[in-house]
């Protein structure tokens, strides 16, 4: 088995994994997963034998770097491919300048995943396309 995980211009593959996972899957409004922000997004697509399987968008504001939209088809759930998605995630804004932190939004029931990686929680829980939520951060 082969992974690959890199920045991508595909964005059409990004939207059809996250169609599956958040609009097919847990029920988000199509109007709240296509908000109009992925032109100004840098987005990953991870392959698995040449496969896409997952992705992720990261976004800019002042120094803080967002990652969002991340997503894992469900053969690939539990193998490690969602954490390193994160992980080439966080070395991609190491690389710009400038950036001191790193956040996003986590799914309650994930915010273990992100501890592990580094992130911590802080502020209270809400709620996003009818999803529990709580922000995470980690400092670069």
């Amino acid at each position: 088995m082969s992974i690959r995980i890199e920045v991508t211009q595909d964005i059409a593959a990004c939207h059809a994994l996250r169609r599956v996972v958040f609009i097919e899957e847990q029920g988000v409004p199509e109007a709240e997963e296509l908000d109009g922000r992925d032109a100004e997004a840098v987005h990953l697509l991870a392959w698995v034998d040449d496969k896409p399987v997952g992705s992720a968008r990261l976004l800019v504001a002042g120094d803080t770097g967002k990652i969002g939209r991340v997503c894992v088809l469900k053969p690939q759930r539990g193998t490690g491919l969602g954490a390193a998605i994160i992980g080439t995630a966080i070395e991609e804004f190491r690389h710009m300048p400038g950036i001191k932190h790193v956040k996003l939004g986590a799914q309650i029931h994930a915010l273990s995943f992100y501890e592990k990686l580094g992130f911590t929680a802080y502020g209270p829980e809400y709620d996003d396309a009818g999803i529990a939520h709580r922000d995470m951060m980690l400092d670069l």
